[in-house]
């Protein structure tokens, strides 16, 4: 059966760095929107960035913009979230999620709250950031 599996969390000190790797098994991610979402603790999920694997279509949200970077690779199946210059507020369990490139009426690459278009959801890694 189909899975994602995210890793590469951890505790790091502020301004430091992470890089997260989103890997699927059982399917190829090409044309699929890939998001990335993370949870704090006692709050909603949030977005944080966006690939359309096999495409140059790429999205952040403001509050990471300019320190987080999102990538593929296609030998791999694997999408990457590396992040750089972490700060406190960074702090919180980091899920993949995908969905095929127009399933579920999704064409864009975005992050809706709550998750919106996305169809399938790893299991999350921790990301400590904290002195």
């Amino acid at each position: 059966q189909s899975q994602l599996m995210e890793s590469g969390g951890g505790l790091v000190q502020p301004g430091g760095s992470l890089r997260l790797s989103c890997t699927a098994s059982g399917f190829s991610l090409d044309y699929f929107i890939i998001g990335w979402y993370r949870q704090a603790p006692g709050k909603e999920r949030e977005g944080v960035s966006c690939i359309i694997f096999g495409t140059n279509k790429l999205y952040y949200v403001d509050s990471v913009k300019g320190r987080f970077t999102v990538s593929q690779d296609n030998a791999k199946n694997t999408v990457f979230l590396q992040m750089d210059n972490l700060k406190p507020e960074d702090t919180g369990v980091y899920y993949c999620a995908t969905v095929p490139l127009g399933g579920r009426h999704a064409d864009t690459c975005s992050v809706p709250p709550g998750g919106g278009q996305y169809r399938d959801w790893g299991q999350g890694t921790q990301v400590t950031v904290s002195s």
